[in-house]
């Protein structure tokens, strides 16, 4: 080898150590859900755009991923660079200085264009913390072949008890066939966020204007036996176990007539690739009981985040700009079809005609504006949100009520003493923070 091959060869391998060596690795806690899992599968186009960022992908079940992430960053622990939360988190961690600003964006990125609820339920004093990668709020997916064998037709606004007649014609136990699915796992997003949703549509409420805790209240005894009721007749068997991945997989085997849950859901429900009754899905409001104003809807968004303790700020707002873009909308849309885009983010999306054409966006788009985080009771609270308390000490709370009604659904003791329970620990954590 002459001396000036050497040195060219020397050279370029100076050069690909510099660029191995300047390469910023970004690592991302995430949910293991249907949308987030289609995203990995998807960052080949970021890396070829960003070869100087490497993707760590962290991807947990909903309550663990929940448990990993506060303690981390209520430690400033620097585990994770970019945070997959929500509209509970996002609030209180800005305010405690735990989140990054996302004001920087670029200026192709268009945060105007990010749905005005989603917009407000991820901001602090005005500013974006969090950039939302879906939308969604909840509302009720059934087997349009099992209403019209039952001789039924669903309301595009059923009550409670439509839902109740619709479940006991749909249900055929001989045939593993259950009217009703609905979250029973315990946790302060996976059960008590549709627990709750089915006392405000009963027209119960968490707290007064004293916060004193209300499960005592008669409102909340219907709703909790109301819900017990549907899943010990019609629902599934071990429904004290299921929660969003166990009841969407329930219902694409054609084992659900009806399933109450996240609008995100949606696209999945209706894909032939993985459902069996894709052919055969309606959709319709949340429930109401009859006389009451208030629908079983909430209104959340899993939501992207840089927290305060990542040592990779920037290269993490790359990422979150790419994930939540209009141009992402637009890939997911080439590679899998509109009907398989992230929904509930962007104004642009339900402009578009295209995406117009969806079954369900409609009924989506309708879900979400009818939710409103700052009125979701009858009666006055002193609180917002709507399948959630905002407020720091909701995590406990919500969790430990929610191992009550778990344990309710599993028949280890009864709505009475439930409610009992819950009210009991509820009113002791509340006292002892202060309130």
């Amino acid at each position: 080898m002459s001396f000036k091959t050497a040195l060219c060869a020397a050279s370029a391998l100076a050069l690909t150590a510099g660029v191995a060596a300047a390469q910023t690795t970004v690592t991302i806690a995430t949910v293991n859900n249907g949308d987030m899992i289609r995203m990995q599968g998807l960052t080949d186009d970021f890396t070829s755009k960003h070869p100087d960022i490497e993707l760590e992908w962290v991807t947990l079940e909903e309550n663990i991923l929940r448990q990993r992430v506060t303690q981390d960053i209520a430690a400033n622990g620097g585990q994770f660079d970019v945070l997959t939360i929500g509209m509970y988190e996002t609030p209180i961690w800005a305010k405690n200085g735990w989140l990054v600003p996302l004001d920087d964006m670029g200026d192709d990125y268009d945060a105007e264009d990010i749905l005005p609820a989603m917009r407000a339920g991820l901001s602090h004093d005005g500013q974006l913390y969090a950039a939302p990668f879906y939308g969604e709020s909840s509302m009720v997916m059934y087997r349009t072949d099992l209403m019209e064998a039952a001789g039924m037709e669903m309301p595009e606004a059923p009550t409670w008890e439509e839902i109740r007649a619709a479940a006991e014609a749909m249900t055929d136990k001989e045939n593993e066939v259950y009217g009703i699915c609905l979250r029973g796992k315990a946790g302060w997003g996976e059960n008590m966020a549709f627990i709750t949703t089915v006392a405000n549509s009963f027209g119960a409420r968490w707290f007064n204007e004293n916060w004193e805790a209300q499960l005592d209240s008669p409102e909340w005894a219907e709703a909790v036996s109301f819900y017990n009721d549907l899943l010990e007749n019609y629902g599934p068997p071990g429904a004290s176990t299921n929660g969003f991945n166990e009841n969407l997989a329930l219902f694409q085997q054609g084992k659900c007539g009806m399933w109450i849950d996240a609008t995100v859901a949606a696209s999945f429900v209706t894909n032939p690739n993985d459902s069996t009754v894709a052919d055969s899905v309606g959709f319709a409001l949340a429930p109401n009981k009859d006389g009451v104003e208030k629908r079983a809807n909430w209104l959340w968004a899993w939501a992207l985040a840089v927290p305060a303790g990542s040592d990779a700020t920037d290269a993490a707002k790359t990422f979150i700009e790419w994930a939540t873009s209009k141009e992402y909308l637009a890939l997911v849309a080439e590679n899998e079809g509109w009907a398989n885009v992230p929904p509930g983010s962007r104004t642009s999306l339900y402009e578009n005609p295209e995406y117009q054409k969806v079954a369900f966006a409609d009924m989506t788009l309708q879900s979400i504006n009818a939710a409103d985080p700052s009125d979701p009771t009858v009666g006055d609270v002193p609180y917002v949100g709507i399948q959630y308390v905002a407020i720091p000490e909701w995590a406990g709370i919500g969790t430990a009520a929610g191992q009550e009604f778990s344990a309710m659904v599993a028949g280890q003791q009864s709505p009475e003493e439930a409610l009992s329970k819950a009210q009991a620990l509820v009113t002791d954590e509340m006292e002892a923070a202060g309130y």
